[in-house]
């Protein structure tokens, strides 16, 4: 796999992966979280591709005090290839470069496999309860 910055033109596929991969919510659009994130300047936004086929994607945030990962997805027809350990690397080595101290990231409650993938790669459960307030509304 080869790992690279995202570009604009890859929006349609990236989408198109998110889907697959059971990502996108309604409440959610896919093209605004590109466009937002492509204002970040903190972060960064990766995708990689096998061939001429884009198959992962993550989205790396870092606000000064804990880094953050959005839309890691990897194609479920190469899943357990070891992309998804491939892209965290990349990320991990990103945030670590810019002197980020430790991840925070967020896993819906009822996704085990996705849960039991990043205990793998060391991090852990935590005694905390995520809250969120929605300040703009995607329609």
């Amino acid at each position: 796999m080869i790992i690279s910055d995202f570009l604009d033109d890859q929006s349609d596929a990236v989408i198109v992966l998110w889907q697959r991969c059971g990502l996108t919510r309604s409440w959610n659009d896919p093209a605004i979280d590109i466009i937002r994130k492509n204002t970040d300047k903190n972060g960064k936004f990766l995708v990689g591709y096998v061939g001429q086929r884009l198959i992962a994607s993550v989205m790396i945030g870092y606000d000064g005090h804990r880094g953050s990962i959005n839309y890691l997805a990897i194609d479920p027809d190469y899943s357990a290839s070891g992309y998804g350990k491939a892209m965290m690397a990349e990320a991990e080595r990103f945030l670590q470069s810019i002197g980020c101290p430790k991840i925070n990231l967020c896993v819906r409650q009822d996704n085990d496999r996705v849960v039991s993938f990043y205990h793998q790669l060391g991090y852990a459960t935590e005694p905390v309860v995520l809250l969120g307030k929605r300040l703009i509304k995607d329609d």
